[in-house]
């Protein structure tokens, strides 16, 4: 952090503009040290008293004989306070260092946790020095893509494009992680040549694997590009099949891998890389150059988003994209209204040898739908653009009049008709603002297009109510906590991904970069909802319920669950899951926007 308090950024409610950027230290100080005071870390949310002093308010928390303070303002998404200033002040003294200030907080915490603050600390050292790569490379990478694909993202049109759109997403920080910028163990050089930020291409690694060790499920042939054991130089007898690796996991990592499924010896690494691909938003997804329409999800021996979410690939998560793909398809065939809006990749085709680093997805994106479009993640959006606007400024010149809030309406408008649709059919889907994209020509209304469902909550009754014969069993799922008989799980999926993700965070950016006022767009999200729900009649009752005219909402605690707990110290079942609580933005006499919450109203328990 910046010493001194005129080189300090001004805080500010949320949806009211900085007057300058932070400098990439003190940008995270207030991304953490907020994320803390939502999550509640220490009882810093709820235990602590508010104390107005000259400078303005702050949050004061007694801790036996020791004291921590915090400087607030208003903010109201997710949590009623956000960091103003990136310090804070410990026994009377002013921490203006991340490092020391996540330290002195690990020295308060129980002797227990020690291990995920340290962990915690690390990831945020990561971040700070991917942030500030980022504030180097920028300049240039945009400089590049304007080469590439032309100046004005809303003509980068067709799957090769839409990989630029990544690259501009994937210098936006996470709505809810702090560290999301950083991913554990990769060196800089690593990040240059396989992080979507930078927009490189590259060759993958193969391993021939005897078929007797792979399972293999889809019924489409392989493209044409798909290696045989020949065609990598491998002089192998039988039946073999082989499986791309991503380079980040050969070595260590997959050595580990094939020791641990017995295949040490029997498999067989090709030293020839082949396929060049570029790397997706998510990393450990690459798009296949000459063949962009099809994309290859591949584990990755690293984390994001905290210690324990690991990029690899569990063989049964699989089986639940595949599962997923197949119950939305069954939902849109009973809703013609949607034929031709919600489209979906089709992730039918997969295979693995019994290992987390040993399988991959085959994801297929619908070919001529996509190929004059502009097909844009939701990430992307509030993302600068070559020149300095944003993304959404740019397609709201070309498609909606220069509005962008008309066309976050529409956005508005179809996404959640769709989503409480599903609700209605007894389904929740994690499709999350990098899962969710925009696809966007002149000939004919806003369309989505949804990837890996690898992840929904499932109201088994009224599922076999709605859906009947059509409705997958349990049996098809691999993760047993899909279905269910509560509503609970369903109303808090759909409030932190398609509420906060997909629609609150966008709000709120929208109004922090001045396009509109807060309150204008907050009235429209909720008469967005709110008729979403009513459309799907008594069934919208525990939506309703949950999210317009609950007093707090379900906020993910991703930091807690994802790195400075253990699953027995939270009691986190699933760690995107696993949830703390924070101010209704919806409600309608708008007094969430006041800062009131937390100290009048404790969080209430929720199901950890």
């Amino acid at each position: 952090m910046t010493a001194g308090p005129g080189a300090r950024p001004t805080g500010g409610r949320a949806g009211v503009p900085r007057t300058a950027a932070p400098v990439p230290a003190d940008a995270l100080a207030l991304r953490v040290l907020s994320a803390l005071l939502r999550e509640d870390v220490l009882g810093l949310r709820t235990r602590s008293t508010v104390e107005e002093r000259p400078d303005g308010r702050w949050l004061r928390l007694g801790l036996g004989s020791r004291t921590v303070a915090l400087p607030v303002a208003e903010e109201g998404f997710q949590c009623e306070y956000a960091a103003r200033l990136p310090l804070l002040e410990v026994d009377g003294a002013e921490l203006g260092d991340l490092d020391r200030a996540v330290a002195a907080l690990a020295g308060l915490a129980d002797p227990e946790d020690g291990a995920g603050w340290r962990a915690f600390a690390e990831e945020c050292r990561q971040t700070r020095a991917t942030m500030e790569l980022h504030e180097r490379s920028r300049a240039e990478v945009h400089t590049r893509l304007a080469d590439l694909y032309g100046a004005d993202p809303a003509y980068w049109t067709g799957p090769t494009a839409t990989l630029a759109l990544d690259t501009l997403a994937a210098y936006l920080d996470h709505p809810v992680y702090p560290t999301a910028r950083g991913r554990a163990g990769l060196t800089e050089s690593q990040l240059h040549r396989y992080a979507p930020e930078f927009h490189s291409a590259f060759e993958l690694r193969w391993l021939a694997v005897p078929a007797g060790a792979v399972t293999v499920h889809g019924t489409e042939p392989l493209p044409s590009w798909w290696p045989s054991p020949a065609w990598l130089g491998l002089d192998l007898e039988g039946d073999w099949r082989t499986l791309p690796v991503h380079p980040l996991s050969v070595g260590a990592p997959l050595d580990e891998a094939l020791r641990a499924t017995g295949l040490d010896g029997r498999a067989v690494l090709a030293d020839r890389p082949y396929l060049t691909v570029v790397p997706t938003l998510s990393m450990r997804t690459v798009a296949v150059a000459e063949d962009p329409g099809c994309h290859l999800k591949l584990p990755l021996a690293t984390a994001t988003l905290g210690l324990r979410n690991r990029r690899t690939i569990k063989p049964g998560t699989l089986v639940d994209g595949a599962a997923g793909q197949r119950l939305v398809e069954a939902v849109l065939a009973r809703e013609p209204r949607f034929a031709g809006r919600i489209l979906h990749a089709d992730e039918q085709t997969w295979a693995h040898a019994g290992h987390e680093l040993l399988a991959v997805l085959l994801r297929r994106y619908p070919g001529p739908e996509l190929e004059r479009p502009v097909t844009v993640p939701l990430a992307a959006l509030l993302a600068p653009a070559p020149g300095g606007r944003l993304v959404i400024d740019h397609l709201a010149d070309r498609f909606h009049g220069g509005d962008p809030v008309a066309l976050y309406d529409a956005v508005l408008e179809l996404l959640l008709d769709w989503q409480a649709t599903l609700f209605g059919y007894g389904i929740a889907l994690e499709s999350h603002q990098q899962n969710t994209s925009l696809v966007l020509d002149e000939n004919g209304p806003l369309r989505l297009l949804y990837k890996d469902d690898d992840g929904p909550r499932v109201h088994a009754d009224r599922l076999a109510t709605t859906l009947g014969e059509l409705a997958p069993a349990p049996v098809d799922f691999d993760d047993a906590r899909i279905f269910g008989t509560d509503d609970r799980p369903l109303t808090d999926l759909f409030t932190t991904i398609t509420g906060h993700l997909c629609t609150g965070a966008t709000a709120f950016g929208l109004a922090g970069h001045g396009r509109a006022g807060l309150g204008e767009l907050l009235s429209l999200l909720r008469k967005r909802t709110a008729e979403a729900v009513e459309r799907i009649g008594p069934a919208g009752a525990p939506l309703r319920a949950a999210l317009l005219d609950a007093e707090r909402l379900p906020v993910k605690a991703m930091v807690t669950a994802g790195t400075l707990l253990s699953k027995q110290r939270s009691g986190a079942a699933d760690i995107n899951k696993h949830y703390t609580d924070g101010p209704n933005y919806l409600l309608v006499n708008g007094s969430t926007h006041t800062g009131r919450g937390s100290h009048d109203h404790p969080p209430q328990d929720r199901p950890r």
